[in-house]
């Protein structure tokens, strides 16, 4: 049986967050800006809590009577949508930096007394599987008539490149599968309906997956996650970022914000293209589950820019951690590479995961087998260490050959040197 390892990403969108203010700024008093704010304000916390509750008769009276077409028809869908999400929280927020300029033509268009386009993030958490709630941006445009508030459109202002957000309820009706794992921790799978038969095979998958992945990475994660399957590439594409299409990869892990202090990171969330249940197989499936579960268990000692051949390699080794196949089935390219040239005699480069087609299949497979011969030769204890120090962000070459010597007492010449030996003998 054939068994190629399979593309898998992880992402580490910061985009979202409202920055820090900076340190010692104090807000500078504004009855008029104060007002503002309290009745815009207000008009949001009823919009989240018609639509978290489900509550489309409140929803109308919201909307400004020159709302954008189709506006209003999209969050009474939208809060139908979500009726079965178990939010432990769903709100909206007015964010600190400078709000967007409102054309003139727009003002004139619509006549109200005042129009604003603050910067606007909606606030969610799943219950009992988010430590703290992700942000998200939301390009609002709100009318003042008389003393009250409305809601304009969310599609953004002619002049500015901000977005909104769209999460799987903005696609269609979403199902849930609650998952419990040790501990009573929850973990959750979301979808459509059209993805039904996905969702219960990655809910009936979820717990020995985070499992398995305590006891490669230890317990120090959340041991639980939130898996959501794409119905379209649109859905895709909104969930993980315009970079990703999911045409050449079957799921992505993504976060927000990681807060050093408390070890936890904000966002995170496994993510199937809509495509994955046709191109995985049961083993598959599995293993790109347990690897995208290294990436959330990982991501609070993971910092931006760190060597993926680590990153991935060692995903990529809890993924397939266990599975008995033998090598050239796991690497195929890596193996035809071998027999054509050779054993590698280089570290795989950050650019090569990105190129797609069989360069970034070799450097997925050369990565796994770093990460399985360090294991193999130095215990898996040791190749966690190795983790754990290189992915505090970019590595220069000498650092590298340092931070390798100090876990594993070889440099980085030695160690390409013994792998490419051991993938020889693998191969033979």
């Amino acid at each position: 049986m054939a068994v190629a390892l399979v593309l898998t990403l992880t992402a580490f969108d910061h985009a979202d967050n409202e920055p820090d203010a900076p340190v010692g700024a104090a807000p500078v008093a504004n009855p008029y800006e104060d007002a503002r704010r309290a009745g815009a304000q207000a008009l949001l916390d009823s919009w989240a809590t018609a639509v978290r509750t489900g509550d489309t008769d409140a929803l109308p009276a919201l909307f400004d009577a020159q709302a954008e077409r189709g506006f209003l028809d999209a969050e009474i869908r939208r809060a139908n949508n979500a009726a079965g999400v178990p939010f432990g929280e769903f709100a909206y927020d007015i964010g600190s930096e400078p709000e967007t300029p409102v054309p003139t033509s727009t003002a004139d268009e619509l006549g109200a007394s005042d129009l604003w386009a603050p910067t606007v993030y909606l606030r969610y958490s799943i219950a009992g599987a988010d430590a703290q709630s992700t942000r998200k941006p939301v390009a609002l445009l709100l009318a003042r008539r008389g003393d009250e508030w409305k809601l304009v459109g969310d599609s953004g202002v002619t002049g500015s490149d901000r977005e909104t957000w769209r999460g799987p309820w903005d696609f269609g009706p979403v199902m849930t599968r609650r998952v419990d794992g040790e501990e009573g921790r929850p973990s959750f799978v979301l979808g459509p309906a059209s993805q039904a038969q996905m969702i219960d095979l990655l809910a009936g998958e979820l717990a020995d997956a985070v499992s398995h992945v305590t006891d490669v990475w230890g317990q120090d994660w959340s041991r639980r996650a939130v898996v959501m399957v794409a119905g379209s590439q649109e859905e895709f594409s909104s969930l993980v970022g315009s970079d990703h299409s999911g045409v050449d990869i079957a799921a992505v892990a993504v976060s927000d914000a990681v807060d050093r202090r408390s070890r936890t990171a904000s966002g995170q969330r496994i993510v199937f293209s809509p495509e994955s249940v046709g191109r995985l197989t049961d083993l598959t499936r599995v293993s790109v589950l347990r690897h995208e579960l290294t990436h959330v268990a990982a991501r609070p000692a993971t910092e931006d820019g760190s060597p993926m051949w680590m990153l991935e390699g060692y995903a990529d080794y809890a993924g397939y951690r266990g599975i008995e196949a033998e090598f050239g089935q796991l690497a195929p390219t890596l193996a035809a590479e071998v027999a054509r040239v050779g054993a590698p005699t280089a570290l795989p480069v950050d650019r090569d995961f990105r190129a797609g087609g069989d360069t970034a299949r070799r450097a997925y497979e050369s990565a796994w087998s770093i990460a399985t011969f360090v294991a193999a030769e130095y215990g898996e204890d040791r190749l966690g260490a190795l983790y754990r120090d290189l992915a505090r962000g970019p590595v220069p070459e000498a650092e590298l050959d340092r931070r390798i010597q100090g876990v594993l007492g070889v440099g980085t010449a030695d160690l390409v040197h013994d792998w490419g030996v051991w993938v020889k003998e693998q191969l033979s």
